[in-house]
Protein backbone atom coordinates (compact mmCIF):
# COMPACT_ATOMS: atom_id res chain seq x y z
CA UNK A 1 0.00 0.00 0.00
CA UNK A 2 2.65 2.49 1.03
CA UNK A 3 4.33 1.92 -2.50
CA UNK A 4 1.01 2.61 -4.61
CA UNK A 5 1.09 5.88 -2.38
CA UNK A 6 4.30 6.96 -2.86
CA UNK A 7 3.79 5.91 -7.22
CA UNK A 8 0.65 7.89 -6.82
CA UNK A 9 2.22 11.36 -5.28
CA UNK A 10 5.07 11.33 -7.91
CA UNK A 11 2.88 10.93 -10.40
CA UNK A 12 0.92 13.99 -9.79
CA UNK A 13 4.44 16.26 -8.84
CA UNK A 14 5.76 14.91 -12.41
CA UNK A 15 1.91 15.87 -14.27
CA UNK A 16 1.50 19.14 -12.04
CA UNK A 17 4.52 21.24 -13.88
CA UNK A 18 3.23 20.10 -17.39
CA UNK A 19 -0.35 21.30 -16.68
CA UNK A 20 1.00 24.63 -15.73
CA UNK A 21 3.17 24.71 -19.03
CA UNK A 22 0.04 24.03 -21.11
CA UNK A 23 -1.92 27.39 -19.92
CA UNK A 24 -1.17 28.68 -23.52
CA UNK A 25 -1.41 32.19 -25.25
CA UNK A 26 -4.27 33.63 -27.14
CA UNK A 27 -4.17 36.46 -30.00
CA UNK A 28 -5.46 39.56 -28.95
CA UNK A 29 -8.05 40.63 -31.25
CA UNK A 30 -8.08 44.33 -30.66
CA UNK A 31 -4.35 44.33 -31.16
CA UNK A 32 -4.44 42.01 -34.27
CA UNK A 33 -5.17 42.75 -38.17
CA UNK A 34 -4.89 40.71 -40.95
CA UNK A 35 -4.08 42.37 -43.81
CA UNK A 36 -4.08 41.46 -48.24
CA UNK A 37 -2.69 43.21 -50.98
CA UNK A 38 -4.14 42.70 -54.45
CA UNK A 39 -3.15 43.97 -57.97
CA UNK A 40 -5.62 45.88 -59.28
CA UNK A 41 -5.63 46.27 -63.63
CA UNK A 42 -1.95 45.34 -63.07
CA UNK A 43 -1.47 48.83 -62.36
CA UNK A 44 -1.77 49.64 -58.29
CA UNK A 45 -2.44 47.60 -55.62
CA UNK A 46 -5.66 47.13 -53.46
CA UNK A 47 -5.48 46.82 -49.67
CA UNK A 48 -7.42 45.58 -47.27
CA UNK A 49 -7.69 43.43 -44.11
CA UNK A 50 -9.85 41.38 -41.56
CA UNK A 51 -10.54 43.15 -38.80
CA UNK A 52 -11.43 39.63 -36.50
CA UNK A 53 -8.80 37.63 -36.02
CA UNK A 54 -8.75 35.57 -33.02
CA UNK A 55 -6.97 31.66 -32.12
CA UNK A 56 -4.14 30.46 -29.35
CA UNK A 57 -1.03 29.71 -29.86
CA UNK A 58 0.50 26.86 -27.50
CA UNK A 59 4.38 28.32 -26.30
CA UNK A 60 6.49 28.23 -23.38
CA UNK A 61 8.04 31.77 -23.68
CA UNK A 62 11.41 30.33 -24.53
CA UNK A 63 11.78 28.43 -27.54
CA UNK A 64 10.06 29.86 -30.73
CA UNK A 65 10.30 26.63 -32.97
CA UNK A 66 8.21 24.70 -30.42
CA UNK A 67 5.45 26.67 -30.46
CA UNK A 68 2.02 25.39 -32.23
CA UNK A 69 -0.34 28.34 -33.73
CA UNK A 70 -3.80 27.72 -34.63
CA UNK A 71 -5.50 30.98 -35.72
CA UNK A 72 -9.29 32.04 -36.86
CA UNK A 73 -10.06 34.93 -39.13
CA UNK A 74 -13.64 36.10 -39.68
CA UNK A 75 -14.24 36.16 -43.11
CA UNK A 76 -17.27 39.08 -43.00
CA UNK A 77 -14.77 41.49 -40.82
CA UNK A 78 -13.24 42.38 -44.46
CA UNK A 79 -12.66 46.00 -45.08
CA UNK A 80 -11.20 47.75 -47.71
CA UNK A 81 -12.55 50.54 -47.17
CA UNK A 82 -15.20 50.42 -50.27
CA UNK A 83 -18.86 49.02 -48.97
CA UNK A 84 -19.94 47.63 -51.66
CA UNK A 85 -16.55 46.02 -53.05
CA UNK A 86 -16.58 44.39 -49.59
CA UNK A 87 -20.37 43.25 -50.07
CA UNK A 88 -18.95 41.81 -53.90
CA UNK A 89 -16.05 40.09 -51.79
CA UNK A 90 -17.81 38.04 -49.45
CA UNK A 91 -20.29 36.97 -51.78
CA UNK A 92 -20.23 33.64 -54.10
CA UNK A 93 -17.75 35.48 -56.66
CA UNK A 94 -15.24 35.71 -54.10
CA UNK A 95 -14.78 34.48 -50.17
CA UNK A 96 -18.38 32.77 -50.48
CA UNK A 97 -18.81 33.80 -46.50
CA UNK A 98 -22.06 32.25 -46.41
CA UNK A 99 -20.72 28.98 -47.09
CA UNK A 100 -17.00 29.39 -46.06
CA UNK A 101 -17.30 31.87 -42.93
CA UNK A 102 -13.84 31.59 -41.84
CA UNK A 103 -10.42 31.20 -42.53
CA UNK A 104 -7.85 28.90 -40.86
CA UNK A 105 -3.99 28.37 -40.17
CA UNK A 106 -2.90 25.58 -38.10
CA UNK A 107 1.10 25.23 -37.88
CA UNK A 108 2.93 22.20 -38.53
CA UNK A 109 6.63 23.79 -37.87
CA UNK A 110 8.47 26.10 -37.14
CA UNK A 111 12.28 26.97 -38.62
CA UNK A 112 14.61 29.62 -37.30
CA UNK A 113 16.15 31.49 -39.91
CA UNK A 114 18.52 33.73 -37.38
CA UNK A 115 17.97 35.77 -34.34
CA UNK A 116 13.94 36.34 -34.29
CA UNK A 117 13.61 35.52 -37.78
CA UNK A 118 11.80 32.22 -38.29
CA UNK A 119 10.06 29.91 -41.15
CA UNK A 120 6.48 28.75 -40.14
CA UNK A 121 5.01 26.33 -42.04
CA UNK A 122 1.19 24.68 -41.81
CA UNK A 123 -2.26 24.25 -43.24
CA UNK A 124 -4.69 27.20 -44.34
CA UNK A 125 -8.11 26.70 -45.06
CA UNK A 126 -9.37 29.23 -47.23
CA UNK A 127 -13.17 28.93 -49.47
CA UNK A 128 -12.82 25.19 -48.53
CA UNK A 129 -9.66 24.33 -50.01
CA UNK A 130 -6.94 23.57 -47.60
CA UNK A 131 -3.01 23.88 -48.71
CA UNK A 132 0.30 23.96 -47.12
CA UNK A 133 2.01 27.47 -47.24
CA UNK A 134 5.04 29.29 -45.25
CA UNK A 135 4.84 32.30 -43.15
CA UNK A 136 8.25 34.29 -42.25
CA UNK A 137 8.22 35.44 -39.15
CA UNK A 138 9.69 38.17 -37.19
CA UNK A 139 9.26 38.68 -33.55
CA UNK A 140 8.51 36.64 -30.69
CA UNK A 141 11.09 37.48 -28.10
CA UNK A 142 10.92 38.01 -24.97
CA UNK A 143 7.39 38.62 -22.79
CA UNK A 144 6.69 42.16 -21.44
CA UNK A 145 4.48 42.97 -18.90
CA UNK A 146 1.58 45.75 -19.60
CA UNK A 147 0.09 48.28 -17.19
CA UNK A 148 -2.45 45.00 -15.74
CA UNK A 149 0.11 42.80 -15.13
CA UNK A 150 -0.56 40.85 -18.64
CA UNK A 151 2.04 38.74 -20.05
CA UNK A 152 2.43 39.51 -23.94
CA UNK A 153 4.09 39.12 -27.36
CA UNK A 154 4.00 40.06 -30.30
CA UNK A 155 5.43 39.18 -33.91
CA UNK A 156 4.45 39.80 -37.91
CA UNK A 157 4.37 37.12 -40.59
CA UNK A 158 4.12 37.42 -44.11
CA UNK A 159 3.67 35.32 -47.06
CA UNK A 160 2.24 35.47 -50.72
CA UNK A 161 -0.33 32.59 -52.05
CA UNK A 162 -2.12 32.49 -55.36
CA UNK A 163 -5.71 32.59 -55.21
CA UNK A 164 -7.10 30.63 -57.74
CA UNK A 165 -5.20 27.33 -55.86
CA UNK A 166 -8.22 28.51 -53.49
CA UNK A 167 -11.03 28.41 -56.28
CA UNK A 168 -10.89 32.07 -55.91
CA UNK A 169 -10.73 32.35 -59.86
CA UNK A 170 -13.10 35.35 -60.28
CA UNK A 171 -11.70 37.89 -62.91
CA UNK A 172 -12.60 40.37 -66.14
CA UNK A 173 -9.94 40.49 -68.98
CA UNK A 174 -9.12 44.42 -69.76
CA UNK A 175 -9.37 45.66 -73.19
CA UNK A 176 -6.04 46.45 -73.56
CA UNK A 177 -4.98 42.81 -72.19
CA UNK A 178 -4.80 41.25 -68.79
CA UNK A 179 -6.91 40.72 -65.93
CA UNK A 180 -8.50 43.17 -63.25
CA UNK A 181 -7.78 41.54 -60.50
CA UNK A 182 -4.12 39.70 -60.28
CA UNK A 183 -4.02 36.05 -59.29
CA UNK A 184 -0.92 36.49 -56.22
CA UNK A 185 -2.13 37.81 -52.78
CA UNK A 186 0.54 39.27 -50.28
CA UNK A 187 -0.70 38.72 -46.83
CA UNK A 188 0.56 40.71 -43.97
CA UNK A 189 0.13 39.30 -39.78
CA UNK A 190 0.27 41.61 -37.20
CA UNK A 191 -0.27 39.38 -33.84
CA UNK A 192 -0.33 39.93 -30.73
CA UNK A 193 -0.38 37.44 -28.19
CA UNK A 194 -1.76 37.58 -24.55
CA UNK A 195 -0.86 34.47 -22.08
CA UNK A 196 -4.05 33.16 -20.63
CA UNK A 197 -4.84 33.08 -16.56
CA UNK A 198 -3.90 29.93 -14.92
CA UNK A 199 -7.56 30.09 -13.51
CA UNK A 200 -9.38 30.87 -16.62
CA UNK A 201 -7.13 27.90 -18.57
CA UNK A 202 -8.69 25.73 -15.94
CA UNK A 203 -11.79 26.55 -16.90
CA UNK A 204 -11.39 26.11 -20.60
CA UNK A 205 -11.93 30.24 -20.51
CA UNK A 206 -8.88 33.04 -21.68
CA UNK A 207 -8.47 36.39 -19.88
CA UNK A 208 -9.33 39.47 -22.15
Amino acid sequence: MLRILCSLAATTLLTAPAFAQSVGWKIDTAHTSAQFAVRHMMISNVRGEFANTSGTVDFDGKDPTKAKVDATIDVNSINTREPKRDEHLKGADFFDAAKYPSIRFVSKKIKKIAAGKYKMTGNLTLHGVTKEVTLDVDGLGKPIKDPRGMERLGATATTKINRKEFGLSYNAALETGGVVIGEEVGITLDVELVKAKAAAAKDGKSSS
